[in-house]
């Protein structure tokens, strides 16, 4: 993997006119799909104009979201965050644990993806829409390693049925890889993230969760980072990432 793919996800087609849902992910607003609902809602504009879905849009163009100007990033930030118990992922500024205001971050990011109010650890956080559907593509299949803590001395037969599948929210999870770490503590690497999977995973077998910790998604470990903290993504993880994910 060479810089070509990394500045492609920087700078590809900067002078070209590029759709809009695609120009508001890039600005770092939100998701393509939720740039649909801003368009549809009548909430976008562009040089004055209610935005059509669709649209697109060329370089020196003004575009509203809310009635305030956005423009896409120059620079992609991609970030690793040690999510503390009690923050919740989101951007919505009501929430008043919300992510965004904990990290204090000098410029426009938002999670990729989730991670529970009530579990710890690893979170990425970008400004490229691009990226966070790339990672979140649940039939991509990209792994996402935990730590989790339960109530009751573990089982093989608890292991067993975890790795197998277990019936939730209407379906069954995929098969993922389960292996005991202590009496009480087990590993598990899901590809898939449905809400509150692994807890309720945990429950339809009589088990209770009593902390979770994720460590690693993809081909970034949380590592050594401190509670609360967040460091860039190197670029040797960035080309490794971009080298898995480039066929989503």
């Amino acid at each position: 993997m060479n810089d070509r793919l990394m500045n492609d996800y920087k700078n590809k087609n900067r002078n070209n006119p590029v759709r809009l849902n695609k120009y508001l992910s890039e600005a770092g607003v939100c998701s393509r799909r939720e740039a649909d609902r801003l368009i549809e809602a009548g909430r976008v504009t562009v040089d004055g104009e209610k935005a059509q879905m669709g649209s697109k849009v060329s370089p020196g163009q003004k575009v509203l979201v809310n009635r305030k100007p956005v423009k896409r990033e120059e620079e992609m930030v991609l970030i690793a965050v040690n999510k503390p118990v009690g923050i919740v992922c989101t951007a919505e500024k009501r929430e008043k644990k919300n992510i965004i205001d904990f990290l204090k971050y000098p410029g426009r990011i938002y999670p990729i993806g989730r991670l529970d109010k009530d579990s710890e650890g690893l979170i990425l956080m970008t400004n490229n829409g691009d990226i966070v559907n790339k990672i979140m593509k649940a039939e991509n299949y990209h792994e996402k390693e935990y730590i989790v803590m339960v109530n009751r001395p573990i089982t093989e037969t608890f292991l067993k049925q975890m790795a197998e599948g277990v019936p939730i929210l209407d379906t069954v999870t995929r098969k993922c890889k389960v292996e005991s770490i202590g009496k009480f503590k087990f590993k598990i690497i899901l590809t898939q993230g449905l809400n509150r999977q692994i807890r309720r995973m945990c429950e339809y077998l009589g088990y209770k969760v009593v902390s979770l910790k994720r460590i690693r998604i993809i081909n970034i470990n949380l590592g050594d980072l401190k509670m609360g903290a967040y460091r860039n993504v190197t670029i040797k993880e960035k080309n490794e990432l971009y080298t898995m994910i480039q066929d989503s």
